[in-house]
């Protein structure tokens, strides 16, 4: 094969200039038309079949000599927040801002795929990219696989990538098991009478019901679960009151539920649900509760894992892999790993010297562009060697897909 790091040299100039593109022209969760349209014309132009699918959502394929099929996802939305860099390629778009990295996702893996398509006759299978909309908000991952992004050909394997600031480029990180969190959110509604400030025994204070449930939930994850099992219970918004003399009769709140353990997600809401429930009534109020069920647990494959870092101990220092803890943040490319074996490691892309290191979802995050040379390098290499890796099983596993209606599961 050829000099992955010197090849991907020669295009990161192009692909800084195109991850910079995308940066000014942020768009949110299923309005990535403009994304998906420059993504699609590429793909288009460097030979690869190309279709539109989940709205906004482009799959890409390029076929080898194989009968293997590795996946690559990367995500395309931005968020709602007004960047506040100083620098040349700062959002075009008021209230608009790539905060999170996936500018530099999508760049990653445009470049992965041209420099791939440069040695399609040399591949020993297909790669599949996947560029998808709406992480921050709905989940674009699911739709996608709903619509068959696994399928024709099957995926044997995925792979993606974060980009952390808390990370020094040139490194990577990789976690073994449970990598991120599973969420699960919740709203509140307390009902209770309103009255005079002066007269408190004629009305029912749902602001101070509301400031009991917040304190008592905490309790759940205190005294009733495991402490060695991390489980984060926060409420994020309270809406109450009009006036300071005026003793409100309604709260509402929302929150968020984030934990390891996905057999202890419907028990953990409905103590909640119930610890709320039994303090309104105890006070003379009432309660609406409703909640979503979020992500699950994104949960790394232990082979896929050794295919990553085995494929980046090619290019980087064996000391610039590190071993780190999982998060409770939360990530849809946890969908992914629900059918396919896969890998989702952090690339490092902070730079301290230079201030760069402000976290992701912050008005001023950014980073250091010698990343995207590194992600591109990984991406490529894990693919050839997961593509040139020989599996006695996998004709079994397609075989015991079709048996348990693989198909119908989606």
């Amino acid at each position: 094969m050829l000099n992955i790091l010197s090849e991907a040299k020669k295009i990161e100039d192009e692909i800084i200039n195109l991850r910079r593109k995308i940066h000014m022209y942020p768009e949110l969760g299923f309005e990535e038309t403009k994304t998906s349209e420059l993504v699609y014309s590429y793909l288009k132009d460097i030979g690869l079949e190309v279709k539109r699918i989940a709205k906004t959502g482009v799959v890409g394929l390029l076929k080898g000599n194989g009968d293997r099929t590795i996946a690559i996802r990367a995500d395309m939305d931005a968020l709602p927040i007004q960047e506040e860099n100083d620098i040349d390629y700062a959002s075009k778009i008021p209230g608009k801002m790539h905060a999170c990295g996936h500018d530099v996702h999508t760049a990653i893996l445009l470049g992965t795929a041209k420099l791939l398509s440069n040695m399609k006759d040399e591949l020993k299978g297909n790669v599949k990219f996947i560029f998808q909309p709406a992480e921050e908000t709905t989940g674009g991952a699911l739709p996608m696989i709903e619509e068959g992004v696994l399928k024709d050909p099957d995926v044997d394997g995925i792979i993606g990538l974060h980009v952390d600031p808390g990370i020094e480029a040139g490194e990577i990180g990789i976690t073994y098991g449970k990598a991120y969190a599973s969420s699960d959110m919740f709203d509140i509604t307390v009902k209770g009478k309103s009255g005079h400030g002066a007269e408190p025994h004629k009305a029912v204070d749902a602001i101070v019901i509301a400031g009991n449930i917040i304190n008592a939930l905490q309790t759940v994850v205190s005294r009733n679960i495991n402490p060695f099992e991390p489980v984060v219970i926060t409420i994020g918004s309270i809406k109450g009151g009009n006036a300071r003399n005026i003793i409100a009769d309604k709260v509402d709140m929302s929150g968020i539920i984030r934990m390891f353990d996905e057999t202890k997600r419907d028990e953990t809401v409905s103590k909640i649900k119930h610890l709320a429930e039994n303090i309104v009534e105890a006070m003379g109020g009432s309660i609406e509760f409703s909640w979503i069920q979020g992500y699950p647990c994104l949960i790394n494959d232990e082979k896929m894992i050794e295919v990553v870092k085995s494929s980046a101990s090619s290019i980087l220092r064996d000391t610039n892999i590190k071993n780190i803890m999982p998060t409770l943040g939360v990530e849809d490319f946890a969908y992914f790993t629900k059918y396919v074996p896969g890998c989702y490691y952090r690339l490092g892309c902070g730079n301290k010297e230079k201030g760069i290191d402000k976290p992701i979802h912050s008005n001023k995050f950014n980073i250091d562009e010698k990343c995207i040379l590194i992600g591109m390098a990984v991406h490529v290499m894990t693919a050839i060697n997961f593509l040139n890796e020989v599996k006695s099983e996998c004709k079994h596993e397609r075989i015991l897909k079709k048996l348990f209606n693989y198909s119908d599961s989606l």
